[in-house]
Formats: structure tokens, sequence, C-alpha cells
């Protein structure tokens, strides 16, 4: 054998050992990123109905109500009953926040327009949740769907169906992600409230990579966008927000961010072209902040953005 392949052979396998050691690290580090990304961050609640009610409103009723998913599993919401034959609304957190990031809002919506109101904590969310991984938006509008089926058993105190016959969903980012979606497969979700919302799943990973881990590096968020997918075997939805929108109708919209949302200005902005009937759709990207950290405005600030939320609903759900 000639000395030339003598020594490529000898190369080839020592630095066989090498590279299979650096494909192993990198399998193992994106598989690590896809686990930690599909299972947002437990934690406390901000305010539960029970210390809310200590505070604030004695008489508040809020109820913590249980109900199965489509595909079967588990899901959980705390529920307020309105008045009989008045709408829902339903409040869809951001990714990695809770149920509780929204409380204070759906109490206001519903003294303002008695309409019954419902905080779902989205897969993967909340403490202890029933399902511990979120599917960044592949699952959470069919659990949307599920959640409206619920809503429709619910009775009244005189044993009559309590809820109407139209619905309001709000959303922020995941949320507003999800909300978009069902509306195509419920034509009576008649109101929609989407807060910086993503232009689709990937986007949200992208995100969720850097804000879970620290890494901001564009060949590891490609190979976590790819690892997700299969990691969640056929549960990943990639659809664009836009695609999604040109095929809703008849639903009044409301666009909304602010300049807390970073990358979400541009993809909420966008997003308004994509509707057909583009009368229905208000959009305001000129708030101070958005539902993504709405916990944490001041009073003035969540008094303004509240009141926008609640004007929509009050004058589109009536």
């Amino acid at each position: 054998m000639p000395p030339r392949r003598r020594f490529g052979k000898r190369l080839v396998r020592s630095l066989l050992p090498i590279v299979l050691v650096i494909v192993l690290a990198l399998v193992g580090g994106v598989g690590w990123i896809v686990y930690r990304i599909s299972r947002p961050t437990e934690r406390a609640y901000l305010v539960t109905p029970q210390s809310f009610s200590q505070i604030a409103s004695p008489a508040l009723k809020v109820t913590d109500e249980t109900w199965t998913n489509r595909d079967g599993t588990s899901a959980r919401g705390w529920l307020l009953k309105g008045t009989e034959g008045a709408p829902a609304v339903i409040l869809l957190h951001r990714y990695d926040a809770d149920r509780s990031y929204l409380f204070n809002l759906g109490v206001k919506i519903n003294e303002t327009t008695n309409s019954t109101i419902l905080w779902p904590d989205l897969r993967g969310h909340g403490m202890n949740p029933p399902v511990n991984w979120s599917s960044l938006g592949g699952k959470e509008h069919q659990d949307l769907l599920a959640a409206l089926d619920f809503l429709r058993t619910v009775k009244s105190e005189n044993k009559n169906k309590l809820v109407g016959d139209k619905f309001g969903v709000y959303g922020v980012e995941l949320g507003a992600l999800s909300a978009l979606k069902a509306a195509q497969n419920d034509n009576q979700i008649k109101a929609l409230v989407l807060d910086s919302i993503p232009r689709s799943s990937d986007e949200l990973v992208n995100a969720a990579v850097t804000n879970r881990t620290g890494i901001d590096i564009r060949l590891v968020k490609s190979l976590a966008i790819s690892a997700t997918k299969l990691y969640m075997l056929g549960a990943y939805d990639p659809s664009p927000a836009c695609g999604v929108a040109a095929s809703l109708r008849n639903q009044r919209v409301l666009l909304l961010t602010g300049a807390d949302a970073g990358y979400l200005i541009s993809s909420t902005a966008s997003l308004k072209g994509c509707f057909p009937n583009q009368s229905n759709v208000d959009l305001r990207t000129d708030l101070p902040l958005s539902g993504l950290n709405l916990p944490s405005a001041t009073g003035e600030q969540g008094e303004g953005y509240d009141r926008i939320v609640i004007d929509f609903f009050d004058r589109y759900l009536r």
C-alpha cells in the first residue's frame, strides 16, 4: 500500500473518535435544549381566586374546573360564571407563564360585560400541569376547541345552558397563535384579541431557545426546530400565522402589541395584511406595554390596556 494511503487511513482512524464525540455532544446538547423548551418553568401562581377574593372581592365565585382535551389528555382552568345566555371569553397566556397572569383582566371583563370567563393553563404550564410538556402551538389550538366544548356544557343556577352562542378569545404570544388557529375550526368564535403574535411556532422555538438557555446561535436554533419536530412526533405545527389569518372571514380581530414586545412587534403589525376582510381588523402597535408583561404594569398603564380589551369584547360580543 502506498505510504500516502496508509497515512490517510491512520488519520481517519485517529480523527474518527473525535468526530463521534463531537456528534454525540451535539445530539445530546440539542436534545437537552428541546427538553428544556418543551417543559416551561413551574412557578407559584401570581394570584389565585382565593387570594384575590381576600384582598379585592370576597363575593367573587371562581371555581376550579377540569375537562378532557381532544387527544384524551386532561385540562384545567378557573371558571367565573356570567349572566345566563351571555357570551364567554377565554384568556390564553403566553409561553412560560400561566393562567394567573391574566386573572385580573378576566375579572374586569366579567364585571363590565357579564360574560363567563375561563382561564385555562396551556398544556405544560402552571403548577404540576396534567400534561407536562408544551407543543409550542401544535396542540394548543385543539385544546382551546376542547375548552369551548366544555363551556357549552356548563349550566346556570337554573340548570339551563349558561353560555350563549358567541365566544371571544384573548391570547398573548403562544396564546394568540393558538386562538388564531382555533378560529379556523369554530365559527362561534366571533371576537379575537391577539397580542404580540409570532409568525409561526418556529419563531416561538427560536425565542424559547434564547430565553431558556441563553443560546442565540442560528445553527443551534435551526437544529432545535428540526429536533423539536422529531421529538413531538407529529404534534408540532409550523403553519404560518399569515396563512391561517387568510382563511378567516367574519371574525372581528384586534391586534395589539407594545414597546416591550421585541421581535413580535413586526410580526403582529404585518399580520393585518393577511386577513381577507381588513375592515374587521383593528391594529394597535403604539401601546407602552403589551400583554407579555401585563402583571408588572403600573396602575395607569394596566388600566389603559385593560380598557382597550374590555371595550372591544363589549362592542363585538353583545
